[in-house]
C-alpha cells in the first residue's frame, strides 16, 4: 500500500492513463535484469539518502512531499507571475518518480545504519530509473522531465519548463533538508560535546527553534528531550 501522502499527490495527476502508470510503480518499484529481480527497501520507511540529506527512515517520504509543495509552488509563480505555461501533470509525476528506486539501492546494516547494495556496484538510482521508465513505456517527456532532475551533474540539463521546475525543486529540498541537518549536528556538539545519531528532520529543526529561543542551553535541553524520546520509543 502507498504511503497516503504519496497516494494523495499522484491522484492530483489529472491524466487518468499517466496516474495509473505512475501509481503501478510506485507500488511495485522492482527492476529485473539478467533474470534476476531485485525490490528494495519500502518507500515509506526508506531514507532519500545516506549521508547529505533526508538520511533517516522516512527520509523518501518527507523529501518526495516537500519537494512536490515546491514544485506545485513553482508552478504557481510561472503560471501567475509569468503568464507561462506548464504540464503539472509532468511535474507531479516526476516528482513522485525521480527517486522511486533509491530505495532499491540501500540496504540497513545490523548497528542500523544504510549503505549501498551490490546493485549499486553497477547501477545508480537514476539510471535504472530511466531504463525501468523506457521498459515501461512511459512518454518520452516525462522520462526527460526524471533523467534531467540532477541538472548539470546529471546524464542531460533540462529542456523543458517541466523538467527544470522538477530539477529546482528537487535541489532546494535537498539543500533545505541537508542544511538543517548539518546546522543541527553542530549545534549539538557546540551544546553538549556529543554526538546525536539517527537525527531526522523534524529534531533538527527542534533543536534549531531552540537555539533562537534559548541559547544553547535550550539545546542542550531539547537534546535530552529528544534522548529520552528515542529511548521511550525502544522500550
Amino acid at each position: 500500500m502507498l504511503h497516503p501522502k504519496i497516494r494523495a499527490l499522484a491522484e492530483k495527476i489529472r491524466d487518468e492513463n499517466l496516474r495509473n502508470k505512475v501509481v503501478e510503480l510506485l507500488e511495485n518499484p522492482v527492476f529485473e535484469v539478467g533474470g534476476k529481480i531485485y525490490s528494495g527497501l519500502p518507500l515509506d520507511v526508506s531514507p532519500a539518502g545516506l549521508s547529505h540529506h533526508h538520511c533517516y527512515p522516512g527520509g523518501y517520504v518527507e523529501h518526495v512531499v516537500s519537494t512536490a509543495n515546491l514544485a506545485l509552488a513553482l508552478c504557481n509563480s510561472v503560471e501567475k507571475v509569468y503568464r507561462g505555461k506548464v504540464n503539472r501533470d509532468l511535474v507531479l509525476a516526476g516528482v513522485l518518480l525521480h527517486d522511486v528506486f533509491k530505495p532499491i539501492t540501500y540496504m540497513v546494516n545490523q548497528n542500523g545504519s544504510y549503505s549501498t547494495t551490490s546493485l549499486a556496484d553497477y547501477l545508480d538510482h537514476l539510471s535504472i530509473v530511466i531504463a525501468e521508465l523506457v521498459r515501461r513505456d512511459f512518454p518520452l517527456e516525462l522520462i526527460h522531465v526524471v533523467s534531467a532532475h540532477h541538472g548539470e551533474y546529471g546524464p542531460i540539463r533540462p529542456h523543458t519548463v517541466e523538467a527544470l521546475i522538477c530539477h529546482l525543486a528537487d535541489l532546494m529540498d535537498s539543500r533545505l533538508n541537508g542544511e538543517v541537518l548539518n546546522a543541527a549536528s553542530y549545534l549539538i556538539r557546540k551544546a553538549t560535546d556529543e554526538e546525536l545519531s539517527g537525527l531526522t528532520s523534524k529534531e533538527a529543526f527542534e533543536i534549531i527553534h531552540s537555539k533562537a529561543i534559548e541559547g544553547l542551553e535550550g539545546v542542550a535541553k531539547t537534546v535530552e528531550k529528544i534522548k529520552r524520546r528515542k529511548t521511550s520509543r525502544k522500550t
